[in-house]
């Protein structure tokens, strides 16, 4: 909650930065968001690799059919909520479109930083998301430990420089966004489509929870408003944490109150908190069409060209960081050079996630309730 505090103090002083201050004091807020920007981009491909290649290799083995199943159904979940969030959007936004005129026909040059860097990644997105596949798979067939063992180490160095270096300077870099769209004249009508856009994802979270559990009620022919009920606290935790990692032994006796079987409960719960983002999923498409929406540049795709993105998304998100904002920074890659989303429209999905991360992690892990509570029905029949 703290980092969401900061977010908005962010996004507040780039406003004020940018309407009110000299503008040496705004160059050089640019210049910081310029040489931020470029080591987020240079990590984002390194966290692919190192984070899928981890969370792959690192799946059970030994219970294959259960395993299937689980990842099926988490899989087949995160992407229909994100079906459901772009046709819902798609309806939404376009009444937005007068507002979106405006902020593109007002928009004006902007300061230049004072020192730009340019540091290219070490390979694309898409050949990071190859590898990671190849290796993820490759050492869990293989058995190579040395490999496992480094996939390991280099999640873990990628984790700490995010928490340690990049999620903590997210609110000067965000400062830095808000700060050029103030002196470009674009920030108000922007706050205002993206605050209609986070309540209806907030919405659209409940309306997705409550269907997955009237599903599972029905599967299990328990009540739907019991099986909700008893999850109420691992969806308060999760507003808490913002991280579905911690909120794992609140979510598993959750699930295990709803008289899921341990086994299948202890199973479940974890690898869901790792697979599982419909949550996330729903968020991150509802913000990429309104993103688009703000951007003379980009168009709101088709339907079946966004079902890839979608698809690919379910999969980069695979083993997300235990961090906030976490599922974000790994679709980064894939808004670049699947929806040509640029630096400034990138920085802007990553300041309207972050806002409502914890309901979006929410959402994740008490969908992962009823998952268990289908997968656990599923086996004993």
């Amino acid at each position: 909650m703290k980092l969401i505090i900061k977010l908005i103090a962010g996004i507040i002083a780039g406003i004020c930065i940018g309407l009110f201050a000299p503008d040496w004091v705004s160059r050089l807020l640019l210049t910081f968001k310029g040489l931020f920007g470029q080591l987020l981009f240079f990590t984002i491909p390194l966290l692919i690799l190192f984070f899928i290649t981890s969370g792959i290799a690192s799946l059970p083995s030994n219970s294959g059919r259960l395993l299937s199943k689980t990842l099926g159904v988490a899989y087949l979940s995160t992407i229909t909520a994100g079906i459901i969030a772009f046709f819902v959007a798609s309806i939404v936004v376009p009444m937005l479109s007068a507002d979106a005129q405006s902020v593109n026909e007002s928009a004006s040059a902007t300061l230049e930083p004072f020192i730009t860097l340019d540091i290219p990644p070490l390979m694309s997105v898409m050949s990071a998301l190859a590898l990671a596949f190849i290796f993820g798979l490759g050492i869990a067939s293989t058995k190579a430990q040395q490999l496992k063992s480094l996939s390991d180490q280099g999640r873990d160095i990628i984790e700490l420089l995010l928490g340690k270096v990049i999620i903590p300077l997210l609110p000067v870099y965000i400062a830095g966004v808000f700060t050029e769209m103030a002196v470009a004249g674009t920030v108000f009508e922007t706050l205002k489509t993206f605050g209609i856009i986070l309540v209806m994802a907030v919405v659209l979270h409940w309306v997705y929870i409550t269907t997955m559990f009237i599903m599972a009620g029905i599967k299990s022919q328990q009540s739907p408003l019991k099986l909700i009920k008893n999850m109420l606290p691992a969806y308060f935790t999760a507003l808490g944490t913002m991280s579905s990692a911690a909120t794992i032994p609140v979510t598993l006796r959750s699930v295990k109150n709803n008289n899921v079987d341990d086994n299948v409960a202890n199973f479940s719960v974890p690898l869901c908190a790792t697979v599982h983002l419909a949550g996330s999923t729903i968020t991150i498409v509802s913000c990429t069409v309104a993103v688009m929406v703000l951007h003379n540049a980009l168009a709101i795709p088709s339907f079946f060209t966004v079902l890839p993105f979608i698809m690919m998304l379910g999969v980069v998100m695979l083993a997300a960081p235990g961090v906030p904002g976490g599922a974000v920074m790994s679709a980064v890659g894939l808004l670049g050079s699947m929806l040509g989303f640029g630096e400034t429209a990138i920085a802007l999905m990553i300041a309207l996630y972050m806002a409502q991360d914890s309901f979006g992690t929410a959402c994740n892990i008490t969908g992962d309730g009823a998952i268990a509570v289908l997968i656990d029905d599923s086996s004993k029949g």
